[in-house]
């Protein structure tokens, strides 16, 4: 193993059991004091921040997600002090019962650990994951791009400062260079890492599910879908998939395809057309929704090729528009796309809402609600460390709570087994 990383590893694995001691009190007092450190620090962060933005084409659909300013700073600040007001999620007696032979049994929550977390591009990302790995009493060693490697340096180094500051080990949070040989070392890592979250694109989590033996949990990757059905009302179809589209089109829960159902499709998909002519997005339309969209909506942001792109993830402002014959065909089509992230369906018909929510197979499953919502902080989570898009241990945005694991203290007066 590269030695630099071993020894970060090393320090890494000794800060948890420090960090393990300390109390709701002490964590809180740091995150605190992280918090103060990153606003009095604003102009030292959007220059490490430029030196990034200033290497990258401004066109990149993650430009967006690197792009820092003095708003984005105060935003990640009150996200931060959301995930200091909550209840501390360590030490929790989870259950208390008596075995048969008279052992007195009490299980409580406890940290994971030693966490690696992999992402792209936001550094906002290192604030929230680190604030949640540190209330939750886990040491983070973080690998972020290297196209957000400044930005991740001055960050990091203030973060450490506050921690030197406060009764929390510095070394309990780390930053590692973005080598592609030192992450397959990460990787593979066992006697140091418990686990290993990678956030971002469909490539990445496909580079990290190849080559970890650590434990991995997926998060980020999505193709989202909305799903317009017969009986929605057509207006609030539109302001939805107009939300989940624009908003923020390079996150993971930003809509890529939209199905509507053939018996609304006249009237939806010109309308649709109207709301979004000034939007800028590029419309991947199926045959029978290019002939619907051709002549109400900008030529040049219109291109009748959707079945060539039902498996993208586009991170920026294009999307599909497809026709489906029926509920069905829809439910079909999802199983066969979907990565499991975010998928919607607008429709005033109970039994098919309710049907969707049951027969949909993902993390967050919405009716008549922007897929906008797939967030920790919109769940009431504080933040996230990511949104996971399988099934054992966690689903979903995931907190503090999936950011713990628990043991069991057994007690007797000097109790042996026959």
């Amino acid at each position: 193993m590269n030695q630099q990383l071993k020894n970060q590893l090393t320090s890494l694995k000794k800060a948890s059991y420090q960090l393990h001691l300390c109390s709701t009190e002490e964590r809180n007092q740091a995150l605190e004091l992280i918090k103060q450190t990153l606003l009095d620090n604003s102009s030292a962060i959007l220059k490490a921040n430029k030196k990034d933005l200033d290497k990258m084409n401004e066109n990149d659909s993650l430009y967006d997600r690197l792009l820092l300013d003095e708003l984005r700073i105060k935003g990640i600040c009150i996200e931060l002090q959301n995930v200091i007001d909550l209840n501390d999620p360590l030490n929790k007696a989870l259950e208390k019962s008596e075995g048969p032979s008279g052992i007195k049994l009490k299980k409580i929550s406890v940290p994971l650990g030693c966490i690696g977390i992999i992402y792209e591009a936001r550094p906002n990302v290192t604030v929230d994951v680190t604030s949640l790995c540190l209330k939750s009493g886990n040491a983070v060693l973080l690998r972020g791009s290297s196209s957000a490697y400044e930005s991740n340096s001055v960050i990091v180094n203030l973060i450490q400062s506050a921690l030197e500051k406060s009764h929390l080990p510095k070394d309990s949070v780390q930053l590692m260079e973005p080598d592609r040989e030192l992450t397959k070392e990460m990787l593979q890592a066992n006697e140091y890492l418990d686990l290993i979250i990678p956030r971002g694109s469909a490539k990445l989590i496909q580079y990290v599910r190849e080559n970890a033996s650590v434990p991995t949990i997926e998060t980020g990757a999505s193709v989202v879908h909305t799903f317009v059905d017969k009986s929605a009302n057509i207006e609030m179809a539109c302001d939805i998939i107009i939300n989940e589209k624009t908003r923020r089109p390079s996150v993971c829960n930003a809509l890529d395809t939209v199905l509507v159902h053939e018996d609304i499709m006249s009237d939806f998909v010109p309308a649709l057309a109207e709301k979004m002519k000034d939007s800028g997005v590029l419309i991947h339309a199926d045959m029978g929704c290019h002939q619907l969209l051709h002549g109400s909506y900008d030529d040049a942001k219109l291109m009748s090729d959707a079945e060539d792109h039902f498996n993208t993830e586009f991170l920026g402002l294009e999307m599909n528009i497809a026709v489906v014959s029926d509920f069905n065909t829809a439910i079909e089509h999802i199983r066969k796309y979907s990565l499991k992230h975010s998928e919607s369906i607008i429709t005033e018909d109970p039994l098919h809402a309710e049907r969707f929510q049951k027969e949909v197979d993902a993390a967050c499953v919405y009716v008549n609600t922007s897929t906008a919502f797939s967030d920790g902080a919109q769940f009431g989570l504080g933040s996230e460390i990511g949104i996971s898009t399988q099934k054992l241990h966690a689903r979903g945005p995931m907190g503090l709570e999936e950011l713990t694991s628990y043991k069991w203290l057994i007690n007797s007066d000097g109790l042996t087994r026959a």
